[in-house]
């Protein structure tokens, strides 16, 4: 498994970088090939957050835990990650059997306010959109931990749409045409 780990408010000692790096990788059996983890750690009023990120196959798993020790909040995470891919392990398998999602190029940009009277745009991320059933957006907005996923119905003539959590419960599906 290939680490890379970052912090935000704090230093990275090097007892904290190995015991994160033996508990992530641990994660790395429940996959059969070469796995990245992206592990950062920040410090807001004395609790500490471990967000850790890992990509395998062009799918993305993300769990971040807030506790008053560094050491818990990787134990914590790890363990939510675990739970995260159990849970949706016969999707999961359905999906990887059918061919990985190219996730080619993902990067983010910070754009700068222009004018105070225009709507800022705060961040910018870009990544490529493959086609992809209703079924398999919600299992990747799920695994993301996200309120919503974009991508290309492919069962509505590869329209662009998106998928989203509900309020009130369930998902909902919003598609447009292009007329």
């Amino acid at each position: 498994m290939k680490f890379t780990i970052t912090s935000k408010q704090m230093e990275i000692a090097d007892d904290l970088r190995k015991y994160t790096e033996k508990k992530v990788g641990k994660i790395d059996r429940l996959f059969r090939s070469e796995s990245e983890a992206f592990v950062t750690f920040s410090r807001e009023r004395g609790r500490f957050t471990a967000e850790v990120t890992l990509k395998n196959n062009g799918m993305f798993y993300r769990v971040s835990d807030t506790t008053s020790d560094v050491f818990a909040s990787v134990d914590s995470a790890c363990a939510s990650i675990e739970r995260q891919i159990r849970r949706n392990k016969t999707r999961l398998e359905k999906k990887l059997k059918s061919g990985p999602i190219d996730w080619s190029s993902m990067s983010e940009i910070q754009d700068e306010p222009e004018d105070e009277g225009e709507f800022q745009i705060i961040r910018t991320k870009r990544f490529s959109i493959k086609p992809m059933t209703p079924q398999e957006a919600i299992l990747q907005m799920n695994l993301l931990e996200h309120e919503f996923y974009a991508f290309l119905n492919s069962e509505d003539a590869e329209a662009f749409s998106v998928v989203y959590r509900r309020k009130n419960g369930g998902y909902g599906l919003i598609s447009g045409d292009q007329n």
